[in-house]
């Protein structure tokens, strides 16, 4: 389903299902982008990223980006904009004291920059937005309502951004906060590519390079960061989206086993066992 709706205080809301797709442009507020099925890659300046429907990616104003669709399914995407006007009273509304909340004395209208990168979709953003489709899909059109969503969404968004970034950040081993702000922009990256990239055999050479560390200075801040190795993370993630693809897709178990990057059916039989408690086989049938 195909629709673009821009209310009365600016904010946007985007939706599209389509096979084929590829565009370069700027963003004209801050962004957040959803797939509900398949994938879509994205290329911000040098970094290539893959969304997936696990995941949300935040683009601020002013970012330009190509965003590419190549898929034998539809893919569904999904996209909310917000003015900056917007963000800013929302913002103002969570960090203002009582009294300046009650200034409204200042036009001046401040531009945000959060970090881009990929974020869990899961909890209630997911619920959130996956209400918010639903509505627009049906037509829906009362504007109170949809901003309500959109409100809620950006106060979920900023639990996640809370626990994503500023408490990773004071996890970090280092007496200087710009030096800890630093070293989770790098370590991002390396997340980002792992995401992105889980299905290939990936050295800590290459993930290294890519967030410009060190080899040991990667393994030591990733796992101070993320709770857990580079390697442990792409295990996750490997076996996050074939649990994915056993629920969503009717792919064989061994083709699912290359299309993650696993090698060898039984070793990923007995890893998917470990993590859920239950072999994919019998996943899938209980389905």
């Amino acid at each position: 389903m195909k629709y673009s709706k821009t209310l009365r205080n600016n904010n946007t809301i985007w939706s599209d299902t389509t096979s084929h797709k590829q565009q370069t442009q700027y963003t004209n507020d801050f962004n957040i982008r959803f797939v509900f099925s398949g994938d879509e890659e994205y290329n911000i300046g040098r970094r290539k990223l893959t969304l997936y429907p696990d995941q949300f990616l935040i683009l601020n104003k002013g970012t330009q980006y190509t965003s590419k669709i190549d898929s034998a399914s539809p893919v569904e995407s999904f996209s909310m904009g917000f003015d900056q006007g917007f963000l800013q009273d929302f913002t103002n509304s969570w960090q203002l004291n009582e009294r300046k909340l009650l200034d409204r004395t200042s036009s001046r209208v401040h531009e945000y920059d959060f970090s881009e990168t990929l974020y869990p979709f899961k909890g209630d953003i997911r619920f959130n937005v996956q209400h918010l489709k639903n509505y627009m899909d049906k037509g829906a059109s009362n504007e109170i309502l949809i901003n309500e969503y959109m409100h809620h969404c950006l106060l979920n968004y900023y639990t996640i951004y809370d626990k994503e970034i500023y408490k990773k950040i004071d996890s970090l081993k280092f007496l200087n906060r710009s030096t800890k702000v630093e070293i989770l922009r790098r370590l991002n990256l390396a997340k980002e590519y792992l995401l992105s990239n889980f299905n290939q055999n990936i050295s800590l050479e290459e993930l290294a390079d890519h967030a410009c560390l060190s080899v040991n200075h990667l393994l030591r801040t990733f796992k101070q960061a993320f709770h857990q190795s580079p390697h442990q993370f792409l295990m996750q993630t490997r076996l996050q989206r074939a649990k994915l693809l056993l629920k969503t897709t009717d792919y064989p178990i061994n083709e699912i086993v290359n299309l993650v990057g696993f090698e060898c059916p039984s070793s990923f039989i007995r890893l998917f066992k470990n993590r859920y408690d239950i072999t994919p086989l019998k996943f899938r049938c209980s389905l």
